[in-house]
């Protein structure tokens, strides 16, 4: 969310849902961080729905000794007990002006009846934190990027996604890093390379895209390095794995859709897509299907404790880059 003024949360319900639990927690700090601001001796105080009862509601919402004002955070909805949700509707429907309640929701259906109710209040603002698919961690990077005050190429962006994987709080960790020492530049690929080029997923990828791309003697030099640095055999596969799925996902989608459709159907953002595009050019539908049985025998043999995974490795690189259809 963006960031609240205390007028946005007290007398006010915050009602956080989703799966994507570091979304969530940034909403739960950012309603913190307004009420501190305007009051520092504001009171912060935590409870599990299903502790929670209509007296004990009230007490949290209380004023104490020392201050009226007060910040609530009521964990886990989905678990609140039913003879509690008609006390939680009604408190809801006319919050105490000097308190911020927030309620968090993990997900899923349980607890839906509640969120319905909830919904319909007028006092009732929700914060969605819908799970992140795979074509939308590049921009989550560049959001991050950007609210930092600087900015990332597309391909930087998912450069780092390669190398730091799928990890909201990890991602943010590493554009926080990169932003700090990199002040007001852009960021590119190289920068990010500087840092995080070590880690063994980016180097499964530039192994698997190189064979991909019918690169042999590039493949097998990258896929040296990552044995000798210790990348495990079955994140080779699995990067190997992606790119197959990306190419057997747009021949069968790219007709008749436009460029932003077909990324989503894919599951890449739109650069990644124009890679594929260009790739696939080069792969019959008989080339990419073999190579997806190609890629889950090496997986299933590297996975059966193959006596020589390096072995099976520059076969399957030799196999994947000879499957392309001569240009």
């Amino acid at each position: 969310m963006s960031t609240p003024r205390a007028a946005d949360v007290l007398g006010r319900v915050t009602l956080v849902t989703g799966k994507e639990e570091f979304l969530g927690e940034r909403t739960v700090a950012a309603v913190r961080s307004a009420v501190r601001s305007h009051d520092p001796e504001a009171e912060l105080s935590e409870a599990a729905a299903g502790d929670l009862t209509a007296g004990t509601l009230g007490e949290l919402s209380a004023p104490s000794l020392f201050t009226s004002t007060r910040c609530v955070v009521v964990r886990q909805l989905e678990n609140l007990p039913d003879d509690s949700v008609a006390g939680l509707v009604a408190y809801a429907e006319a919050p105490a002006e000097d308190v911020a309640l927030v309620l968090v929701h993990g997900g899923g259906q349980k607890g839906s009846g509640v969120l319905n109710k909830l919904r319909k209040l007028p006092t009732v603002d929700e914060h969605k934190s819908a799970e992140v698919r795979p074509s939308e961690f590049a921009s989550f990077v560049a959001n991050e990027v950007r609210s930092l005050g600087s900015s990332i190429d597309e391909g930087a962006a998912e450069t780092l996604v390669q190398a730091v994987g799928h990890d909201l709080r990890a991602l943010a960790g590493a554009a926080h890093q990169l932003t700090n020492d990199f002040p007001g530049e852009t960021l590119t690929a190289e920068k990010v390379k500087k840092y995080f080029g070590g880690r063994a997923e980016a180097k499964s990828f530039a192994v698997a895209d190189a064979a991909f791309w019918g690169r042999c003697e590039i493949a097998l030099e990258e896929l040296r390095w990552a044995l000798d640095g210790g990348t495990p055999p079955v994140l080779v596969t699995s990067a190997f794995a992606g790119s197959a799925r990306g190419v057997a996902r747009y021949k069968a989608a790219a007709r008749g859709l436009r460029e932003a459709d077909l990324a989503r159907e894919v599951g890449v953002p739109p650069w990644k897509l124009r890679t594929i595009r260009d790739q696939s050019r080069a792969w019959s539908d008989g080339g990419i299907a073999h190579a997806i049985m190609v890629i889950a025998r090496a997986d299933a043999d590297i996975k059966g404790a193959a006596t020589d995974p390096a072995y099976t490795l520059e076969r399957l690189v030799l196999t994947i880059a000879g499957l392309r259809e001569p240009r």
